[in-house]
């Protein structure tokens, strides 16, 4: 008799289940819409610039292309790839279900709004993920074409790791401008107007300013230095995580000195005038935290937008 009547009880799906459902709708939504196959094209068609250009320029001004042994580790998607990655991958995200209405029916699923919003957002590390792993692949094969052998290729996927942390920065930006505003125009917008200010200001702040030491801590390139008695610069700020990820398995006890530019004087150079000087290893651990907690705020603003959202019916 129980197990005749067992037969009858429908058993909810597990959290486990519910949540790769949204996973999946995210990333099926991303292929229909030629999310991701737009994204290969552009990530395919940067790198294929980054090879090509330098042999064209090379053969135009009829000198030979010298060899770079370090091209793999050191080339990336970049500031404008980071956020234009970003933005491509989560601009209309949740903006986009409230613009379109699909947050109604999305909603009458036995799914909560945190479990939607974790989805997502899982769904655009794969994305991301997925897109830089045939990135980096592309770029190792063709700058041993190019360049010839490389060295440190074992450090490629701690340059993909980096990349990855410095794209989700502007991931959680993108991700809370939209949930605020329910406008995937105006997630795109906001974010392309802090992306152009952070990058029009931070290289006169780093050059001009004693105060360049403030560009640490905010997203973006921020304030470049040289590493001590190396011919190597450095940046700080969240944009350069994997570079600096490089350097420090490179140059473990490496420092890293700030200038800035003197003023001008007819006829002569302007003076370099050292700021400050600090271990290479407190340059990474400062872009990394940094990093960690814009990712975690901004993503906390767009949870809690998307909890106290007005759905209307």
């Amino acid at each position: 008799m129980s197990a005749f009547k067992n037969k009858g009880v429908r058993t909810n799906p597990s959290w486990t289940t519910r949540f790769w459902a949204v996973v999946k709708y995210e990333l099926l939504w991303n292929i229909r819409k030629k999310k991701f196959l737009g994204m290969v094209i552009v990530a395919f068609v940067f790198a294929t610039l980054g090879l090509a250009l330098p042999v064209i320029l090379g053969n135009v001004i009829g000198q030979p292309l010298s060899q770079n042994p370090d091209y793999a580790v050191s080339s990336g998607p970049g500031t404008f790839g980071f956020f234009l990655f970003a933005l491509v991958t989560v601009m209309n995200s949740i903006s986009g279900e409230f613009e379109s209405g699909t947050i109604v029916p999305l909603l009458t699923k036995p799914v909560s709004r945190t479990m939607i919003f974790l989805g997502k957002l899982f769904a655009a590390f794969i994305t991301l993920l997925s897109v830089y792993a045939v990135l980096f692949v592309y770029t190792t094969i063709g700058g041993t074409i190019v360049y010839g052998p490389q060295n440190n290729l074992h450090l490629v996927p701690l340059s993909l790791l980096g990349s990855i942390i410095s794209t989700l920065v502007w991931v959680a930006i993108v991700l809370a401008i939209g949930s605020i505003s329910k406008s995937s125009l105006i997630a795109a917008l906001g974010a392309f107007g802090i992306f152009i200010a952070l990058l029009i200001s931070a290289p006169i702040v780093s050059v001009f300013s004693d105060q360049a030491w403030i560009l640490t801590y905010l997203p973006g390139n921020g304030a470049t230095g040289n590493i001590t008695d190396l011919p190597k610069s450095v940046s700080t700020g969240t944009d350069n995580i994997a570079a600096n990820l490089i350097n420090y398995v490179l140059h473990p006890s490496a420092d890293v000195t700030f200038y800035k530019t003197g003023g001008f004087r007819p006829g002569q150079s302007p003076p370099m005038i050292e700021l400050y000087a600090e271990p290479l290893s407190l340059v990474l651990l400062k872009s990394i935290s940094v990093a960690a907690t814009y990712i975690l705020a901004f993503l906390f603003i767009s949870w809690y937008a998307l909890q106290r959202a007005q759905v209307v019916e």
